[in-house]
């Protein structure tokens, strides 16, 4: 499965949310979107979705104009993680997460063997079995998350689309999260993940892509998505880099003189 923007431009108001962002993601790759708060991220992320109408450009699925494809279809195939609120009311952490085999379901039908299985998968790969029974209302922010991407592995799509799935996330369960997302990938799942942790992106993910200003600033392996000047750029810090066991990381470790001064000047 292939999603392909092209040229989109996205407009709220006045304000250009996406400018002409060119952007192609296969089945089988993680992709990290990355850039400052605002740069476009989340809306990147509902426009692969679909879930946006462009005001200029189009986003093709499999070479057909994705607003084309049946909503339930699409249900299928993309599944999806946005940030969200409480549920509201006490909901058991397992039926939220059946709320993730709709897309499977006939009309008025319930939950199929097929469906429990699915949704049991889901919650044993987040480490969520244990909440299973317990209400949405008493669950912690970072529970609560990992209910939530629950709900969208029990999709079982061909691609997944998450909004900062480690959000609230403990060092623990936020590694465990990352490498859950890479080897669905490696399985061949599509994976596009918004995420604001450099130094998870920087190891984890196959392809970087930079946001900056609604626009794509880098787009490549994280060596060469993250360089120096990037993060320059897009972020006004430097990092400290190195190895350990063989691979690569960074770690945002402080602003450059420039950016510092900038920001002492707006105090």
């Amino acid at each position: 499965m292939r999603i392909v923007v092209e040229e989109v431009t996205i407009r709220f108001g006045r304000r250009t949310v996406l400018d002409r962002v060119s952007i192609a993601v296969t089945s089988g790759e993680m992709v990290g979107l990355v850039g400052p708060n605002g740069a476009g991220k989340t809306t990147l992320l509902r426009t692969l979705a679909g879930l946006i109408d462009c005001d200029a450009g189009q986003v093709l699925c499999d070479a057909r104009d994705i607003s084309a494809i049946p909503a339930e279809t699409r249900a299928r195939r993309i599944a999806c993680l946005f940030q969200a609120a409480a549920a509201g009311w006490p909901m058991p952490a397992e039926e939220i997460v059946a709320l993730g085999r709709l897309p499977h379901r006939l009309p008025f039908g319930g939950l199929r063997a097929a469906d429990h299985q699915a949704i049991d998968r889901a919650m044993q790969a987040t480490d969520t079995l244990h909440l299973r029974g317990r209400p949405d209302s008493v669950l912690s922010s970072g529970e609560r998350m990992r209910v939530l991407l629950a709900r969208a592995l029990a999709v079982e799509a061909e691609f997944l689309l998450a909004d900062e799935p480690v959000t609230a996330l403990d060092p623990g369960h936020s590694l465990d999260t990352m490498a859950l997302l890479r080897r669905l990938a490696r399985a061949g799942t599509g994976v596009v993940a918004v995420l604001h942790d450099l130094t998870l992106a920087a190891r984890y993910c196959d392809r970087v892509v930079m946001l900056d200003e609604g626009r794509i600033i880098a787009d490549g392996p994280p060596a060469t998505a993250l360089t120096d000047g990037v993060l320059r750029d897009a972020f006004g810090i430097e990092a400290v880099r190195g190895t350990a066991a063989g691979e690569a990381y960074l770690i945002p470790w402080q602003r450059t003189t420039m950016a510092a001064s900038l920001h002492e000047d707006r105090k």
